[in-house]
């Protein structure tokens, strides 16, 4: 009878939630709606970008043209969004769309094109994946999913920290790294033609990029192998598709080689100056100081106005653990481009490392304030911490402990060494075990890291009938310390059971315990 009232409610429940594609025309699910599709995409497109390496704001002009094309194609789409169009500073070739028409172009990718039409091509693609809710459908699929195992009684809880972002970049990470289905992606590569078509480009550059990114692909001779084709991989059939559409709508329209190559100049001139820059990252991840010094001076000389640069030279000071070199670099940064996350972590960083705490601190708080991260509230904990703020404390590296990243591990074990011994039963399992002659043990297990001790219990008996609790104990104490993954146990004095069905009446409660220093 209550598996039908459920089917009965699920069935009228998604036939509510039934809708019609605005691209497509198809009837489908639609169980998150356009105004939570805009606000997810508002909320997360900041501290996605962030992640990205921050907005390419060196040639505004340059982003005012993609936009421009951008938006040219918004207005001839099926589904009218707040579009928003922005060139992101990274060297990985890619771009995406979140939910509600958020869509990101890499400076990467911006080097790899030849025209206006090319660009027109990726941008028609990312709009239809926004306006045909493929991001939407992703997350409508979780929500299926979450329904069918809590509707079958199944149920996992995944108790440690590890694989959670901090804070708003989970949902934000999660969002740009989809990778859509093949249906997905043949649906953004029609319409994207329809839509180039539409708004007076040559759909015939869809074909030819397409047949570009298989050579290279094929051929790696390309970086696209960890950008654009690891979210959007080409394929021969892609390209097939692609040529039965171009006969459908008919070649013709603008390709715009010249205005491209006059607005991408500038970037692509800076070109090897990025290029050091990438090189020179890579050496420093490797230790070597003196070859990351010379490609970031490199870097300079070529783009003076770049502050990722002035951050390279920062944290290859720090890395030779000398904060006061590296802090006016990252001050340098920060007046060069003050919205961007990592120079304000890198300066909290070098500030701490010089006691300058108060400093520290405003510097983390406001790295946390563009995108929350791991290395800046685990700082800010200690710091919270060493100035006797416990609460703070705790609520830093709660939120860094949502990041399984080494500052996150660290995190959760100064979070356990805090809280446990306020929240015991929260970290520490417990139960009751009997000898070879009844006698009762309470047995108490700890799985933390962490070496505890001064563990105080409180046994419990049980009413066979009404499960109630009709005696219990004074505390007692397990006078030996408990050692990560280890048990410790103390007898209930006067207790004696003889079968399991007495054992199982007694219960036991955990009333403190201590962390070893």
């Amino acid at each position: 009878m209550l598996r039908s009232i459920l089917v009965v409610v699920i069935t009228s429940l998604l036939l509510s939630a039934c809708g019609t594609n605005p691209v497509t025309g198809k009837r489908e699910l639609q169980l998150v709606s356009e105004s939570q599709e805009i606000s997810i995409g508002q909320q997360n497109y900041a501290p996605a970008r962030q992640q990205q390496g921050g907005d390419y704001i060196i040639d505004p002009e340059l982003t005012a043209y993609v936009q421009s094309v951008g938006n040219k194609l918004a207005a001839v789409a099926d589904r009218k969004l707040p579009y928003e169009f922005v060139v992101l500073n990274d060297s990985v070739p890619n771009a995406w769309a979140m939910p509600g028409g958020k869509i990101a172009f890499n400076r990467g990718l911006l080097y790899e094109l030849n025209s206006e039409a090319e660009l027109a091509a990726v941008l028609s693609h990312e709009i239809v994946h926004a306006a045909a809710r493929h991001g939407a459908k992703g997350m409508e699929s979780g929500m299926l999913l979450q329904g069918a195992v809590l509707a079958t009684g199944i149920y996992t809880q995944d108790k440690s920290y590890a694989n959670l972002a901090v804070g708003a970049a989970q949902l934000s990470s999660q969002l740009i790294s989809t990778k859509f289905g093949r249906d997905a992606e043949s649906e953004s590569d029609k319409y994207g033609m329809i839509y180039m078509k539409r708004a007076g480009y040559d759909p015939r550059a869809a074909v030819t990029l397409q047949e570009t990114f298989v050579r290279l692909s094929e051929g790696k001779q390309s970086d696209f192998i960890s950008g654009l084709f690891a979210s959007h991989p080409p394929s021969p059939e892609r390209v097939a598709a692609n040529k039965v559409t171009l006969a459908e709508l008919g070649e013709g329209g603008e390709w715009g080689r010249e205005v491209y190559a006059k607005k991408v100049g500038k970037l692509k001139a800076t070109r090897p100056a990025y290029s050091a820059y990438d090189q020179g990252v890579i050496a420093l991840s490797t230790g070597d100081t003196t070859k990351a010094t010379t490609l970031a001076k490199k870097a300079v000389a070529g783009e003076p106005r770049e502050a990722r640069f002035q951050e390279l030279l920062g944290d290859i000071s720090l890395t030779q653990k000398n904060s006061a070199a590296a802090l006016p670099f990252y001050e340098r940064a920060i007046q060069m481009q003050p919205d961007y996350f990592r120079p304000h972590l890198q300066s909290g960083i070098a500030l701490k490392n010089l006691g300058r705490n108060p400093e520290a601190e405003v510097a983390l708080s406001k790295s946390t304030s563009l995108l929350p991260t791991a290395p800046a509230h685990a700082l800010l904990g200690i710091l919270a911490e060493s100035r006797g703020d416990i609460n703070a404390a705790m609520q830093n590296y709660g939120a860094a402990a949502g990041s399984d990243s080494s500052a996150g591990q660290f995190a959760a074990a100064k979070f356990t060494r805090l809280d446990l011994p306020k929240n015991p039963g929260k970290y520490l399992l417990s139960g009751v075990q009997a000898d070879t002659r009844g006698n009762l043990y309470a047995v108490v297990e700890n799985p933390t890291a962490e070496t505890v001790s001064n563990v105080q219990v409180r046994v419990v008996q049980l009413d066979a009938a009404t499960r109630r609790v009709v005696a219990q104990t004074q505390p007692l104490l397990i006078t030996s310390n408990i050692a990560p993954n280890q048990q410790g146990n103390v007898q209930v004095s006067g207790v004696r059971v003889k079968t399991e069905q007495e054992l199982s009446l007694f219960q036991v409660q955990i009333v403190s315990a201590a962390v070893s220093k």
